[in-house]
């Protein structure tokens, strides 16, 4: 869209740059071509919490801007990231100008409050920590490559930074990924992720996560596939 060119300004930010900081004022958005971002809340005795991981497509501080509100959350990058940002006042514009993208935004809205409601079904209603764990590996699994020996992706969060984001310690990140090493489900290197065993991973969280790369299944009405053929980076609505 060629009005949105206009009044974009894109770069290139390393692994842990601060996009924004939770309460502070708002300038504008920023829109995520490339990377990964998280959003996190903290406390002031040092306590952080990640809200959720911001995908390609994404756009962040949309709520602080159409509310006229602070930024609810820290946005700071996780990997190296392509991002364009847009002035509180041309992106206003812009919506005001164009009723497709009111709607686009009003979509990721939507999306934002539904991926928390997941969040928080997550972490309240999961048997055992362990499952939130495996919930996290397919999940993350979902933007990596399928290789002869399993599903291949890097995971740039630290241990602790998993825990902040499933609600557990990180000890006990630890400990769940040794186990699913030890069964041969997962394998780790480095920053290397490979998932060898979706099936089994799936079979523990059950139909609250349906990975796209898990083979079909078999239900009364024939077989079908565990998630949307789409990967999720397409399913978000958003502005390249």
């Amino acid at each position: 869209m060629t009005a949105f060119e206009s009044i974009k300004m894109t770069a290139t930010y390393p692994a842990g740059a601060v996009l924004f900081v939770e309460g502070g004022e708002t300038h504008g958005v920023f829109v995520l071509s490339a990377g990964r971002v998280k959003l996190s809340i903290g406390s002031a005795n040092g306590k952080v919490i990640i809200l959720r991981i911001a995908r390609p497509g994404e756009i962040l501080g949309l709520h602080a801007v159409v509310s006229s509100t602070g930024f609810q959350a820290t946005a700071q990058t996780i990997e190296p990231c392509i991002l364009s940002f847009v002035r509180r006042n041309d992106f206003l514009r812009f919506l005001r100008d164009y009723p497709q993208a009111s709607l686009e935004a009003a979509r990721q809205l939507s999306a934002s409050y539904q991926e928390a409601c997941d969040q928080l079904r997550s972490i309240g209603l999961c048997d055992s920590a362990k499952e939130r764990v495996a919930r996290f590996v397919l999940e993350w699994a979902e933007s990596g490559e399928m290789r002869e020996e399993g599903v291949r992706s890097t995971l740039t969060l630290t241990h602790e930074e998993i825990g902040q984001l499933i609600g557990t310690s990180r000890e006990t990140i630890t400990r769940a990924l040794g186990e699913f090493r030890s069964k041969d489900w997962i394998a780790m290197k480095g920053t290397t992720l490979l998932v060898k065993n979706i099936c089994a991973l799936q079979e523990m969280v059950g139909d609250d996560v349906h990975s796209s790369w898990a083979p079909e299944v078999e239900t009364k009405s024939g077989a079908r596939p565990y998630m949307n053929s789409k990967h999720p980076a397409q399913m978000r609505a958003g502005y390249r």
